[in-house]
């Protein structure tokens, strides 16, 4: 468990006990299953919504359930829990899980911030199997072109969107589908009271998200449990009274055939229902961190699966006997006796369901703010111990507008389900594509093994699609539109964050040039610590030249602080800062790289500013060079190396007290005591049997004492005080831009920058210590 975030963290190889499996698979029913198990409340009366009717034979009836039979088989099971769960990135599920271990494993992404040093993290496991020929030609293919890669990124936030998509649709339907079971006990009940009850309980939802999951997060799983018992106790009772026998003739796909041939077109875009049965699947392997592969395919193949399976028989086995109650086929098949308290489950059980969903889209809409894909917004933990309970204010009242109008706006689960449908099986296509190149490059398996897969599950998912296509009129335009919104947002956002990163890198200050300007200027010392935040992760950007121009004066310590994210999941406390010395040590400025995952937690913490100047004071004892080697960067860099800021023919790597990875001389070595010795190669394939250095406690030599009196002036100067230097940008396109990108960055972007948190507020920077310079970048 990782000491900062809490966050435990199973290895691949980690023998996990069989307790353990147990307890996570009974928590992820409350967690994973919500959306999944309450799928039998609408996907008949979804299903038979249209033209399709059911006729004296039960060819109609059989057809339907034996595609809901195979489409829960295949996909699920054969997908999701034998193949894609495989696919983690450090036990991490998710759209961008597959992305970032594809980013690891080739240069896919778009922001040109990656270090060598981040290779050396515990948690970027990169296996480099033999790749085939097919394999790296695609590779290489991909890398090449950068249009390729940005095809890349629409796709996954093509995925994103999708799933922010869900988190609007899944409460709307599933709190519309419970409450609409009133009218069965009470026919005379209006329309308008079921949609009233609905919104009450999906503001009280989202109201009530401020406050966490985690008081009321014990009752999820029997709730769940109990939802899965009512429906397959129903389904068994119904089986055994209306339809023993027949029923099971759905298990043969023969009926799938049947049924496309008798009712036609009609048949065809009823699949746009039938694929509603499968919804809140990714879930599986979205929520793959919070628990294990063998704790979420126990829980699917032992109860969940075969509780869903005998539902929709049930309700198949009572439709065959009474066709006219298609519409509330799962309540009227309720024996009366037990009929409130299962309405009841039912209501609870799509509660939880929607939360999770909720608590999905919160989880992923900071996963695209970490990988500078979404606009900045305010990230609110509800929990201290439990992992992954946040709260984004932001998202959640837009949420809650949207699930309103849609609830209101439509008044039907039918149509609800129409666009519904789409959303998640775009989801569930956008993993089979990035599935694909997993397979090819980073397991390193035959290209045929991956055009399998795309193909066959590939068809059948486009298949599903393109019935809810047609039902586009019909309600299915929304989640296009939401889409299409939110797309742009990210794709102009990520646009625009990679411009002024280029921006930024195609502009950096020489220290040459920094030099020089200090003395014709007259470089004047003031007392204190200056942390300059920068995106750059290895220049001097120009916005320091701008503040060093028009205010010639450096605080005793200056610190370049650059936060960003790495493509992985989660980074070790002690491996997150990267320290190094920029030009000479008269100068006393350094570079430090503070690096979170996609996963990682932005603690509000007031310790950031110790911790920092901690590791600093660690870096002067520990990471120095005795004498000031020769700094001279003719080349425009700013003289420091990734890992240590140091640019030496003789420095060689080391890993110091805090884990991170840095360089040190020859003569600091003989100075601080290091000795060089043989690092095994990792199981990742990262250490690729380099030699390496670590420290050795005894025998030290006395420090020299220049480090020890830098290291008495960074104590001085914290005393002092710290002030935060940030910059307030503001980014134009250029004069020769095109028409489509002055209005992607003049009008769009510096809107969205305008309405988003400010980086202060995000980095948690307190505002009585803060500078701000302005400063405009033309892209």
């Amino acid at each position: 468990m990782d000491a900062e975030t809490g966050v435990t963290i199973f290895g691949a190889q980690e023998k996990i006990p069989m307790k353990t499996i147990l307890i996570l698979a009974y928590q992820s029913f409350g967690v994973v299953y919500g959306d999944l198990s309450t799928s039998p409340l609408y996907v008949y009366r979804s299903t038979f919504s249209g033209r399709l009717r059911m006729h004296e034979s039960d060819e109609e009836i059989l057809g339907v359930l034996s595609f809901i039979f195979w489409t829960l088989t295949i996909i699920p099971v054969i997908k999701y829990v034998i193949i894609v769960l495989s696919a983690s990135d450090n036990g991490e599920g998710g759209t961008f899980a597959l992305y970032s271990l594809l980013c690891r494993h080739a240069k896919f992404s778009l922001l040109p911030n990656q270090q060598d040093a981040d290779e050396q993290l515990s948690t970027y496991r990169v296996e480099t199997p033999r790749q085939t020929k097919q394999g790296l030609r695609v590779k290489n293919f991909l890398e090449k072109h950068p249009y390729c890669r940005t095809g890349l990124l629409i796709i996954v936030l093509l995925g994103t969107c999708m799933v922010i998509a869900d988190g609007v649709f899944t409460p709307a339907i599933s709190v519309l589908s419970a409450v609409t079971g009133i009218q069965v006990a009470v026919p005379s009940l209006h329309d308008d009271i079921v949609t009233a009850v609905s919104c009450i309980i999906l503001a009280g939802l989202f109201a009530l998200q401020h406050v966490g999951t985690r008081r009321v997060a014990f009752l999820f799983a029997p709730i769940v449990i109990a939802w899965l018992f009512c429906i397959s106790s129903i389904g068994i009772y119904n089986i055994v009274s209306y339809n023993p026998r027949g029923i099971w003739s759905a298990l043969s796909p023969v009926y799938m055939y049947k049924f496309l041939k008798i009712a036609g077109k009609d048949g065809w875009i009823s699949l746009g229902g039938i694929v509603l049965c499968v919804t809140g699947t990714e879930a599986m392997f979205a929520d793959l961190g919070h628990f294990n592969q063998q704790s979420i395919k126990l829980a699917f193949t032992i109860v969940v699966y075969p509780c869903l399976i005998l539902g929709y028989f049930g309700q198949a086995a009572y439709l065959s006997k009474h066709r006219d109650d298609v519409a509330e086929s799962f309540y009227k098949s309720i024996p009366k006796p037990v009929f409130w308290p299962v309405f009841v489950v039912a209501t609870l059980a799509a509660i939880v369901g929607s939360q999770a969903v909720i608590s999905a889209t919160f989880s992923i809409i900071k996963q695209c703010v970490s990988l500078c894909c979404f606009p900045r917004v305010k990230v609110i933990h509800t929990s201290k111990s439990i992992h992954g309970q946040i709260y984004i204010p932001e998202i959640n009242w837009i949420l809650f507008l949207l699930c309103l109008a849609v609830t209101i706006g439509f008044r039907d689960t039918i149509t609800i389900g129409n666009a519904y449908g789409l959303a998640f099986i775009s989801v569930m296509l956008v993993t089979t594509c990035l599935m694909a190149l997993v397979i090819l490059i980073v397991w390193g398996r035959n290209i045929f093994w991956a055009l399998g897969f795309l193909l066959v599950f590939g068809s059948i998912e486009l298949m599903y699609i393109s019935a809810s296509l047609m039902k586009v009129p019909q309600g299915g335009w929304v989640p296009l539109v939401l889409t299409f919104v939110f797309m742009s947002i990210m794709y102009i956002w990520n646009y625009g964050t990679v411009k002024k990163y280029e921006y930024d890198l195609q502009n950096k200050v020489t220290m040459q040039t920094l030099l020089s300007i200090g003395q014709n200027l007259g470089l004047v010392r003031v007392p204190g610590i200056g942390f300059v935040y920068t995106e750059l992760v290895s220049a001097v950007p120009p916005i320091f030249a701008h503040f060093f121009t028009n205010l010639p004066a450096l605080h005793d310590f200056l610190v370049l602080v650059s936060v960003k994210s790495v493509p992985v999941p989660y980074i070790p406390s002690d491996e997150r800062y990267l320290i190094g010395r920029i030009g000479p040590k008269r100068l006393r400025m350094y570079r430090c790289v503070v690096r979170y995952g996609y996963k990682d937690i932005h603690k509000d913490d007031h310790k950031f500013e110790d911790r920092l100047v901690a590791r600093l004071g660690d870096f002067i004892l520990t990471g120095e060079d005795v004498e000031d080697e020769s700094f001279s960067c003719d080349d425009g860099s700013d003289g420091n190396m990734q890992l240590s800021g140091i640019r030496s023919s003789s420095l060689v790597h080391a890993i110091n007290s805090d884990g991170a990875s840095r360089e040190i001389s020859s003569k600091g070595k003989e100075l601080l005591g290091i000795s060089q010795v043989e690092h095994p190669s990792r199981p990742n394939g990262n250490g690729n049997g380099k030699k390496r250095v670590r420290f050795e406690t005894p025998k030290r030599k006395e420090p020299d004492p220049a480090v020890i009196q830098e290291y008495e002036k960074l104590k001085e100067a914290k005393e002092k005080g710290v002030v935060y230097i940030l910059g307030h940008s503001y980014v134009e396109a250029s004069n020769a831009s095109s028409l489509i990108k002055k209005l992607a960055i003049n009008v769009v972007y510096t809107f969205l920058r305008r309405i988003c948190r400010g980086p202060s507020v995000v980095l948690h920077i307190p505002q009585e210590n803060s500078i701000e310079i302005g400063v405009v970048y033309r892209v």
